[in-house]
């Protein structure tokens, strides 16, 4: 997110209007491109048996210890997963992908009043192996305003650590990536403590309005929540990594 910028109430639905449509345009785009490249996210590729393939050699073995390594930090709380790391649970993960939007909470301020948000990064996602939780009901069973299912917790724990080792020992997908204009890396959020989250994030920069006026648009709908809105400038400006190396090359 980058600093915030003054929108007028008039201006906020044409730009509304261009940030759907981009934001739109690059999920769809994204969402071709993650199920083109479904199996270089393959669990069995660094888990081989453990995650139903046939591998099972030395580099395996280690991926393998390095989960569990990673995993005994989810048997404390807040998570109080079981102590014991069970192999079966890596056959549960399977190959389905899902993108889901970005959301982080901000504190709206002007001299009068405060209101927490619900914002939305339009052009960022986290990518996720699909699982009974959805990253919206991990979010709500960990601040408790749900009672947790702790299968579904550990499940989506357990897919969350597995991507984090696929991407980690993957870098060419991080390099193939950035070459389409997207930035790949494993981040946590505030709201899911310690969970490893892969980040997508388009090039194309976005912003979160003044607070004065996130406060009058939730006024003026009823709902603590709003959508940052793309950088039109800032598009222009947009980093091209091979643009960027061919003119380091010319001088």
């Amino acid at each position: 997110m980058s600093e915030p910028k003054q929108v007028t109430l008039q201006e906020l639905p044409e730009l509304r209007r261009k940030t759907e449509a981009v934001a739109k345009l690059l999920q769809d785009q994204l969402t071709r491109h993650v199920d083109t490249l479904r199996p270089l996210f393959a669990p069995e590729r660094v888990l081989g048996r453990y995650a139903g393939g046939k591998g099972e050699d030395a580099a395996i073995e280690r991926s393998y210890a390095e989960l569990q390594q990673s995993y005994r930090e989810f048997t404390r709380k807040p998570f109080d997963l079981p102590q014991t790391f069970d192999p079966h649970w890596l056959t549960l993960v399977g190959n389905r992908l899902v993108l889901y939007p970005w959301e982080y909470q901000h504190e709206a301020k002007t001299d009068r009043e405060s209101k927490p948000m619900t914002m939305t990064a339009p052009l960022q996602w986290v990518l996720a192996f699909t699982s009974n939780y959805t990253l919206s009901q991990m979010r709500q069973a960990l601040i408790a305003k749900e009672p947790p299912r702790p299968e579904n917790v550990r499940q989506f724990i357990v897919n969350a650590l597995v991507l984090q080792l696929i991407v980690n020992k993957s870098p060419g997908l991080i390099a193939l990536l950035g070459d389409l204009r997207y930035d790949l890396k494993i981040v946590t959020s505030p709201d899911l403590k310690t969970v490893p989250l892969v980040s997508i994030r388009s090039v194309i920069p976005s912003f979160c309005p003044a607070d004065d006026l996130l406060l009058a648009a939730a006024a003026f709908s009823g709902i603590a929540a709003f959508i940052e809105l793309i950088d039109v400038d800032g598009i222009r400006q947009a980093k091209d990594p091979l643009g960027a190396r061919v003119d380091e090359i010319l001088g």
